[in-house]
Parts: structure tokens; C-alpha cells; sequence
């Protein structure tokens, strides 16, 4: 028997293991992440975020990617002002008490249009279509979970949203399930003004936000924000040979204007920058080319990853891995989106390499892979959790908590080793496109097109 029988390729390949002894010890990720989380913000659009951009693009360049290339494109900038949020009509049950007002800290969400308004006060708990059909919106504030019951797959904020409007709600008040004051954002629509206010509570208001609605009481709430004609920049690049096919590494750069960014995303565009260095130094070895990208405006409609679509011809990649939460936790999450290939592929490099990653084969459209893999173009996206599972939903992330201290350096390293292995073995895979049939399927039976439909973003040529 040949004594290399049952050898992973990695352990045969001492080009690649001098390459991930020097990941090991390499601070670059940690400084990048250091540089953008030092930033003011990074909302997209804005001067910070552009300043982000040039720092991305310096890295990348670090890491020994070539043809740094900077592309700007058109988007709405959003910007907020002052936002107030009171209940009024606040009665404590008492002989002797008089109606007040209670005011409560809140947050516009981004494509929030400005606004004045007073209605009802309506719980719809965790803002489930089922749970919205249930009550009568018509002219009220509706308020809503961040979080989802466990038994069914995440509904998401635009969904939520989306449903609010429809049944005729005047507002939305989007509360986090994650205590400490900290009232969370996040767009309700993509690249443009929304329908009706909404606004993000702290897990600590909503708690009473809830009796207040039981008790039928009134909100008031005024919003200041603009949205205006803006730009924002996607930095790219590319590492081993001139092929005609090619795989596409992006990871978003830009973040929340309330937040230092660092879990979301600036733990993924650190881990890309670290592979990028990593497959610099094996790109001899690579079968096709790789492009390293960090995208701006995700958190505001996946803008940067819709432009890059439209500039990198679907056609010609191979796939495409987005980095958008990885970094942030212990144990990496391979997302596969539909593709036995891919899933397949990661479980081969998590056992060849002994490192756990925790595997879901479900699609969905919320990231920056979409633009992609709704042109047939296989999708690995790559995220983490914590080792014990971890509580669902975002935690720290979209809110003033999302700082450095919550990330940890070994993270970002042994995820960029693992992104790495599986972008290496990517160039070397033949991976089957992923039909629209297939998708829609997929969607049907995790009953999410009502959903997309509500957040806009069901394809219209599905139909």
C-alpha cells in the first residue's frame, strides 16, 4: 500500500503548510479589522465608508492580490436625523391618576422616510405573517420581535416589515430580543425611501411596550432622516492564473452607522484579506483564477454585490463564496444555498483538516451571494456560531454593541485557513449551476416566498 494512502492533499503539499504556519502568526487581519472599526462608521455612502474602501484596497493589495481595481456605482444615501418616541394616554390604573406621556429611546432604521405621526399601539409578536393577519393594523404602530420561534426557519426584518405595511400599518417598531439598551437597526427596504416609518427599541422597552399595547395605549413617534443621490465603491482584485472562469471571494466592508462594525462585517472582510494572503502564496498551485472583492452597501440593499454582478459577468464564475459573518465565532457555518456540490466539498475539507464546520444546505436571499445565485451561480456563504449553538437571531450584531472586543484574533486566522482550503479546492472543482426551478422549490418549501415578496425581493422572471 503506498504509505500516502488516506493523506489529506493538504498534509502532501508543503507550499500550502509553510503558507498556513505563516497565517498562524499573521496580525494583518487583526490590524485591518482594527483600522475600519477605528473608523467614525461605515454606513454606505458615506465619507467613512469611502475612507473604508481605500483601506480595504490596501490590504487586499498587502495581502499580494494584483490589479487593484476600484469601481464606484450609483445608490441612495441615507442619512438620519433626530428620531422621538413616546407612548401617550399612559395610565398607571390608579383613582387619582392623570394621563401622561412616557418617552422611550428609539432608532430610525435606514430608508426610513421622515415622518409625524399617533396611532394604536399593536404587539404582533414576533411579527410572523400568521401572527399579523391576527390583528387589525389599519392605522397603527405595530411592534415587533427581532427574534423567531424555533420551530420555524428566521423571518427577517424586511419580511416582518413588508407584512406591517401590507396590512396597513402607519409605522414599525422593530424590538430587539437581546437585553442591555441596545436598540437595533437595519434597512427596511433596499436602495430606496420606505413605504412608513420604522424605528428600533431596546429589548428592556419593548417588555413594556407590550403591556402598554395590552393596556391599549397610543405611540407617538417623529422621525428626521434624508435620502439622496450618493455613491459608494467596490474594491477588487485577482490571484493565480489567466483563465476564462474564475471564483469570486467577497466579503461586504461597509457597516451600521450606530456601531464600530467589527462582527458584522469587519470579522468578514478581515478573514478574506487573511485567505487572500494564503492563496497569494500557493496561487501556482490554484487551477483558476480567484477574485477577492470587498463590496460596499450591503447592509443597505446588497448594492456593492448587484454592481460587481453587473461588472463580473455570471457566466464566467465558478462560484462565488461570501465571507459575511465568518470570523465573528468559534465554529465556522458553511451556508450551501441549494448546491450538493458545495456542501459536499466543505464537509471534505472540514474532515481533512479536523476542524468543525457546521453545515446548512437551506438558501436564502439576504446576503451578498444573492445577486449571484439568482443568476444560477453556485453559493458558499460562510458565517459562525458559537461553539455551544448560540442564541438565534443577530445578538450583538446591528447594534451599538458590534465592537473589537467582542472578536477574537484565533477566529479570524483559522477562518481565513479554512477559507482558503475551500477556495483552493473550488479551483479545482467542477460545480454544477443551480436552477431557478430548483431555487424556487427550495423557497416554496421553506415557505419564504410570501416573505420575499413582502421585502421586494422575490425575482420578478420567477413568476
Amino acid at each position: 500500500m503506498d504509505d500516502d494512502a488516506g493523506a489529506t492533499t493538504r498534509d502532501r503539499d508543503p507550499t500550502l503548510e509553510r503558507a498556513l504556519g505563516r497565517a498562524w502568526a499573521d496580525d494583518r487581519p487583526w490590524e485591518l479589522l482594527t483600522r475600519l472599526t477605528a473608523l467614525p462608521h461605515r454606513m454606505g455612502g458615506s465619507p467613512s465608508e469611502r475612507r473604508a474602501a481605500a483601506i480595504v484596497g490596501d490590504a487586499l493589495e498587502d495581502a499580494g492580490v494584483s490589479g487593484r481595481r476600484t469601481d464606484e456605482f450609483p445608490m441612495q444615501y441615507w442619512e438620519r436625523g433626530a428620531t422621538e418616541f413616546a407612548i401617550t394616554d399612559v395610565d398607571d390604573g390608579a383613582a387619582d391618576a392623570v394621563a401622561s406621556e412616557r418617552s422611550f429611546e428609539a432608532t430610525a432604521l435606514p430608508y426610513c422616510p421622515p415622518g409625524d405621526l399617533e396611532g394604536p399601539l399593536v404587539d404582533v409578536g414576533y411579527g410572523t405573517p400568521e401572527e399579523i393577519e391576527d390583528v387589525d393594523l389599519q392605522g397603527t404602530i405595530a411592534v415587533a420581535s427581532t427574534t423567531t420561534p424555533p420551530e420555524r426557519r428566521f423571518v427577517h426584518r424586511m419580511e416582518k416589515f413588508g407584512h406591517a405595511v401590507a396590512a396597513g400599518a402607519e409605522a414599525f417598531v422593530f424590538a430587539n430580543h437581546v437585553p442591555g439598551q441596545l436598540p437595533p437597526t437595519g434597512a427596511l427596504k433596499f436602495d430606496a425611501e420606505a413605504a412608513i416609518p420604522g424605528v428600533g427599541v431596546s429589548a428592556e422597552t419593548h417588555d413594556w411596550l407590550v403591556e402598554y399595547a395590552d393596556r391599549g395605549a397610543r405611540a407617538r413617534l417623529r422621525v428626521d432622516a434624508a435620502t439622496t443621490d450618493g455613491t459608494s465603491r467596490n474594491v477588487h482584485g485577482t490571484l493565480g492564473p489567466e483563465t476564462d472562469e474564475e471564483v469570486l471571494v467577497l466579503a461586504h466592508y461597509d457597516a451600521h452607522d450606530i456601531a464600530e462594525g467589527a462582527l458584522d462585517n469587519g470579522c468578514g472582510i478581515a478573514t478574506v484579506a487573511g485567505a487572500a494572503s494564503i492563496l497569494a502564496d500557493i496561487e501556482d498551485v490554484l487551477d483558476c483564477r480567484v477574485r477577492i472583492a470587498g463590496v460596499g452597501c450591503e447592509e443597505i440593499g446588497l448594492l456593492g454585490a448587484e454592481a460587481l454582478a453587473l461588472d463580473v459577468d455570471p457566466e464566467s464564475v465558478r462560484a462565488v463564496v461570501n465571507v459575511d459573518g465568518a470570523g465573528r465565532f468559534r465554529n465556522l457555518k458553511a451556508l450551501s444555498h441549494a448546491s450538493a456540490t458545495l456542501a459536499d466539498l466543505a464537509a471534505d475539507v472540514a474532515e481533512s483538516v479536523g476542524q468543525p464546520i457546521v453545515h446548512d444546505r437551506d438558501p436564502h436571499p439576504f446576503s451578498d451571494h444573492w445577486p449571484f445565485l439568482r443568476a444560477g451561480v453556485p453559493s458558499l456563504q460562510l458565517h459562525s456560531e458559537p461553539a455551544d449553538g448560540g442564541e438565534r437571531g443577530r445578538g450583538w450584531g446591528h447594534t451599538a454593541a458590534d465592537t473589537r472586543d467582542k472578536v477574537e484574533p484565533r477566529n479570524l486566522r483559522e477562518h481565513a485557513m479554512l477559507t482558503a482550503l475551500l477556495v483552493r479546492e473550488l479551483t479545482r472543482t467542477e460545480v454544477p449551476r443551480v436552477s431557478a426551478d430548483e431555487l424556487r422549490e427550495r423557497f416554496e418549501a421553506q415557505n419564504y416566498v410570501a416573505g420575499m415578496r413582502a421585502a421586494e425581493v422575490w425575482p420578478s422572471e420567477w413568476d
